[in-house]
């Protein structure tokens, strides 16, 4: 690979992680389909994007971890409900009809940013509901799903689970996926790009490493782009706020589906 093409992998890289992170998901939108554009075979392609996304996670840690952001209790729900699915659905994404799955997932993915934007108060608020048993059996169950979908799918997982923590339970928009809370409390909480970002996105690198094939060569380039773009991303989550998440989230949510689509 030529100089040039390790900096338009840069590039790319960095631009559409810099949107997930702010929009809590989303960076397969440009990131995964570029691969597939410059010569990589489906599984190879999604492979080495799963693995390059894990920097996305790391970056977006580093920023949040100065605002002492991590709520580690539901964190460590939120992976051991998630993670299971994620495996899964990385063990059995070869013996899936890639074209149904992904129509089917851009129809969902865009009803996400349907629903978001008719319901003008959603995640504008942080009211935490569904914490007893049977509201995190249902919720977990709904991770478990949804860690199904980001084991075996690349493009807009995490958007679901942003949209899922914001719903079932209560969390709004910044507090779940790029870290704004109530300016009261001081507290910031980035569930979706610290635990999906690094952790889901890890588990299910290290299932398609070793059951297919990762372009390794192509890594450093769309590593660098993913830590820079994760961080900067979350940093302007910080600064803009609920609102803005909420309008690039459905912005986001919306492209992702009309990709997948089309």
């Amino acid at each position: 690979m030529t100089g040039f093409e390790q900096l338009l992998l840069f590039g790319i890289s960095l631009v559409a992680n810099v949107f997930s992170a702010f929009a809590g998901g989303g960076a397969g939108l440009l990131q995964f389909p570029a691969l597939i554009f410059l010569g990589l075979p489906f599984g190879v392609a999604l492979a080495t994007h799963k693995v390059a996304s894990v920097a996305l996670g790391v970056g977006a840690t580093l920023r949040h971890v100065r605002e002492k952001s991590i709520e580690w209790r539901f964190s460590l729900f939120i992976l051991a409900t998630g993670l299971p699915g994620v495996v899964l659905g990385a063990a059995v994404i070869l013996e899936v009809p890639e074209r149904l799955a992904q129509w089917l997932l851009g129809v969902l993915t865009i009803g996400l940013g349907l629903y978001s934007l008719f319901n003008k108060q959603l995640g504008q608020e942080h009211a935490p509901r569904n914490r007893h048993a049977r509201g995190l059996a249902l919720g977990g169950a709904g991770l478990f799903l949804v860690g199904f979908l980001n084991g075996s799918l690349t493009s807009g997982t995490g958007l679901f689970c942003t949209l899922w923590l914001v719903r079932w339970f209560g969390l709004d928009y910044g507090k779940q996926a790029c870290t704004k809370i109530a300016i009261s409390t001081g507290a910031r909480w980035p569930h979706t790009l610290v635990l999906v970002g690094m952790f889901w996105n890890g588990a299910g690198a290290a299932t398609l490493a070793l059951l297919g094939e990762v372009k390794w060569s192509w890594l450093p380039a769309l590593l660098a782009g993913s830590l820079v773009g994760g961080y900067l991303g979350a940093h302007w989550a910080i600064v803009k706020g609920n609102l803005w998440i909420k309008r690039v989230f459905e912005l986001v949510t919306i492209l992702v589906g009309l990709k997948l689509l089309f």
